[in-house]
């Protein structure tokens, strides 16, 4: 066999371990979201490490994309966030990716997300990763000074703005979607507890009311739900995906907002950067 053979079947070789350690760890997050939350966080952890372990190709860089966005559905720990925001940071250096239309790429936008929102370390010199934090600067700039009128299930109007001198968390969510379904009890049980001191919740569904209403009842969520069929308000908070939340002091000023589904706990930490204890 020639040496130019030998090095064909190596590197045949290379890429089918590659592919066969990429297709293992894309069928491991598919399961993620079924495990119990403390094996979640080590499975987490575990595949961040193994992510970044793999030869430099598309398919680590989605890889890491893809968990990622599911590391911020809840609290698994701040260093197993930063080990995933590692991982992400470490594929997008070995594989820079092109302007979308214009904008930063998907994966800078997402680490940038981590960055200013859930305070992890990046290290990255990108220009796209540095236009991808102005982007969200800008982006929040706009939803301090937001507001709307909504009708709710039982035809009441709410006006953002109008509901100065409350805390106010606002809430994009859908029936479809489990991880909004799984902080909607935590949210109920916070409007009971702080609904008396002057805090209100504004659920906004881009469904119709066919569909939500019958989720509502049945599951006897008593805070108000909003309906935004035209997506209109989801244009101006630039939401592009759910569950998202944003908490307004008594000044209505932007003071907290979650890029994911939040625990209880982490609920908590937002309102009281609103006064709310």
């Amino acid at each position: 066999m020639t040496p130019r053979r030998i090095a064909g079947l190596l590197c045949l070789t290379i890429v089918a371990a590659a592919q066969s350690g990429e297709e293992a760890i894309r069928n491991r997050l598919r399961g993620l979201r079924q495990l119990p939350g403390d094996v979640r966080a080590r499975t987490t952890r575990d595949l961040a490490l193994e992510i970044r372990t793999l030869p430099n190709t598309s398919g680590r860089l989605n890889l890491a994309l893809g968990l990622a966005s599911l590391a911020t559905e809840g609290d698994f720990g701040r260093d197993t966030l930063q080990e995933v925001t590692t991982t992400l940071a470490d594929a997008l250096r070995a594989d820079p990716q092109p302007e979308a239309k214009g904008r930063p790429a998907r994966p800078y936008l997402e680490l940038a997300r981590l960055v200013r929102y859930e305070h992890m370390q990046a290290g990255l010199d990108d220009p796209q990763f540095a236009a991808a934090m102005s982007q969200l600067e800008s982006d929040d700039r706009v939803r301090d000074e937001a507001d709307f009128s909504l009708s709710d299930l039982n035809g009441k109007t709410w006006t953002l703005k109008g509901l100065r001198g409350k805390v106010v968390l606002v809430n994009f969510w859908a029936t479809w979607c489990s991880p909004c379904r799984k902080e909607m009890p935590d949210l109920e049980a916070l409007y009971r507890k702080f609904k008396h001191q002057g805090f209100v919740i504004l659920s906004i569904s881009d469904e119709d009311s066919a569909k939500v209403a019958p989720f509502i009842r049945q599951m006897g969520y008593t805070y108000p739900v909003l309906l935004d069929p035209g997506r209109k308000v989801n244009q101006q908070f630039r939401i592009e995906g759910i569950p998202k939340s944003f908490v307004y002091d008594r000044t209505s000023r932007l003071v907290a907002q979650s890029i994911d589904m939040r625990t209880r706990s982490q609920f908590l930490q937002m309102l009281r950067q609103a006064g709310l204890e």
